[in-house]
This record gives structure tokens, C-alpha cells and sequence, in this order.
């Protein structure tokens, strides 16, 4: 797998989906007419993005809501699904807060899951059982794996308390790799491939429920302070399109019916809401001392 360099990622790959998932299966909306073009969605890799019955499921949501078909676009990276949105190749796509401070003058909000109360949520450092730690310190001369190059979580965090040290993920790790999925993360924390790693903490707490033996053969070191949930998000030039501000209000109005309440709870979210720009303002904080610092 590839190393992280010593520099920022290039301007054209910054990330996110989060977690590639279930929004809605049944009853809502009417069906889409044959024949149409597909509204194209983007998802990046995270959580449940290898189950195939929790895509239809999203993909069943947004057809009933919008009367459309739509077609779910997957890559493996986060600069993929960047490239694809700022070419206008897709309607919108579940990104991170890290590709979006990049880019928030190209891209508009469309919606953000609130979790646990709030539209918020943490790192995780994680390491092997067979390695204690208490904070970031103690990961010295650890083997770490990333996410990706273009995740807040998954990345730029740690990226951002090393520099705040003096660091850089080279001089103070032996070995680094990126996963490309949170979830990537942690097996190969458990595993022992790596001795810790950065990681996205809904993802850690999702798969506690689901496949508590990744997270039982781990520990949290330490969580990060509280940035705004990974959006969905459209070009600004496409906002004026039905499709597109249609994908918001399906969103957010999933709440609003008993199959979006089930799907919510399917993701362990609250609801999703509108949000604006000032969201991810410490997610921009870091990212520009990060840069700073190179």
C-alpha cells in the first residue's frame, strides 16, 4: 500500500463518504418512470459500503422520493468521487468535511446526519490490544494505518496534533499505509498489520454493534475534539436543478415517515438537517495549520 509523503495531498483529492448506507426500503414516494436518465450519487467507502442490500436500500429511497432512477457511483478512493463531483459527472455525493473546506467555493450543502444528538463527530486513535497507549505519544515508532489521504478523521487530524508537536507522520511513525475504508483501519489494527491507526469514530461505534470482534481486538487511545458530520454535497452550479435540490429535501425529510425512521435507526442516526458553511469552519482551521507546517 502506498506511504503518505512528507506534503499535503494535491489540491484535486480530498475525500469523504461516510458511511455508505440504508436510507430507506420501502413505500415512500412514488416509483421512478422507465427510461429516464439516472440521477448519479456519490458514495466513498466507509462503513457498510461492501453490504449490497443496504445500497439498494439507499438507492430504493432516493428513486421513490425523486420519482427518478438513480444510480449509485462507488469508487476506492476519495479523490475518485471528488473528481467525478467537480466535473459535474455526478448530482452529488457523500463527501467529508476535509474535500469540502477544499472546495467550498465550488460546492453547496445539501444535508448532514445528526448523530447522537448533533451533527458532530470525533477521530478515534485505536491501537492492537498487545500495544497499551494512553495518547498520541505513545504510538511513537508504531506501524500506523490511515484512511485515506483526503479524510478529516481518518488523516488530517492526526496530521494536524503531530505538526502541533513538530512532527510529521514520517518522523514520528516507523511505518504508515493508508486502507482506503475506516473500517479497513480498524481490521488492520485487529489484525495486527498495523499497530494503530487512525480512524473515524461513528465507524468504530457502528461496528462495536456489528462486528464487535474487530473493536474487542482494539482499544481507543484517545478522541479528537468534535467536527461537523461528513455532508452531502452538489456543485453550486447544479443547485438550481430539481434533482439536485431534491436529494436535500429527501434527506431530510426522511424522518417524516415510518420507513425513514427505520432506516435512520438502520444508520444510528437522528435525522439529517441543512447546515452552512460556518460548520466546517475547524475542520478549515486545521487544514490550513497543516499546510502551514509543510
Amino acid at each position: 500500500m502506498p506511504r503518505p509523503r512528507g506534503g499535503m495531498p494535491t489540491r484535486l483529492t480530498r475525500r469523504r463518504l461516510l458511511a455508505a448506507g440504508a436510507l430507506a426500503t420501502a413505500g415512500v414516494g412514488v416509483r421512478p418512470a422507465r427510461g429516464e436518465s439516472p440521477i448519479r450519487f456519490g458514495l466513498t467507502p466507509v462503513v457498510l459500503d461492501s453490504d449490497r442490500q443496504f445500497q439498494a436500500d439507499f438507492r430504493g429511497a432516493l428513486e421513490r422520493a425523486l420519482a427518478q432512477p438513480v444510480e449509485l457511483v462507488q469508487r476506492r478512493s476519495y479523490q475518485e468521487i471528488m473528481a467525478l463531483l467537480l466535473s459535474g459527472q455526478l448530482h452529488a455525493a457523500w463527501i467529508c468535511g476535509y474535500p469540502y473546506v477544499q472546495y467550498a467555493s465550488r460546492l453547496s450543502l445539501l444535508a448532514v446526519p445528526v448523530y447522537r444528538g448533533q451533527p458532530l463527530y470525533q477521530s478515534y486513535l485505536v491501537a492492537n490490544r498487545a500495544r497499551p497507549a494512553a495518547a498520541l505519544e505513545d504510538l511513537r515508532g508504531h506501524v500506523h494505518a490511515f484512511s485515506d489521504p483526503d479524510s478529516n478523521s481518518g488523516y488530517l487530524v492526526t496530521r494536524y496534533l503531530l505538526a502541533r508537536m513538530g512532527e510529521t507522520p514520517a518522523s514520528f511513525f516507523r511505518e504508515t499505509f493508508f486502507t482506503y475504508g475506516h473500517r479497513n483501519v480498524i481490521r488492520a489494527v485487529a489484525a495486527g498489520l498495523a499497530d494503530s491507526g487512525s480512524a473515524e469514530g461513528y465507524v468504530w461505534d457502528v461496528l462495536s454493534e456489528i462486528e464487535p470482534q474487530l473493536t474487542q481486538a482494539c482499544h481507543v487511545v484517545s478522541r479528537s475534539d468534535w467536527f461537523g458530520f461528513p455532508p452531502v454535497a452538489a456543485l453550486s452550479t447544479r443547485m438550481h436543478e430539481p434533482a439536485v435540490r431534491g436529494i436535500g429535501d429527501a434527506l431530510t425529510g426522511l424522518e417524516g415517515s415510518d420507513a425513514g425512521r427505520r432506516l435512520l435507526d438502520l444508520l444510528r442516526f437522528d435525522r439529517f438537517v441543512a447546515v452552512g458553511p460556518e460548520h466546517y469552519a475547524r475542520i478549515a482551521e486545521i487544514s490550513r495549520f497543516v499546510e502551514m507546517q509543510s
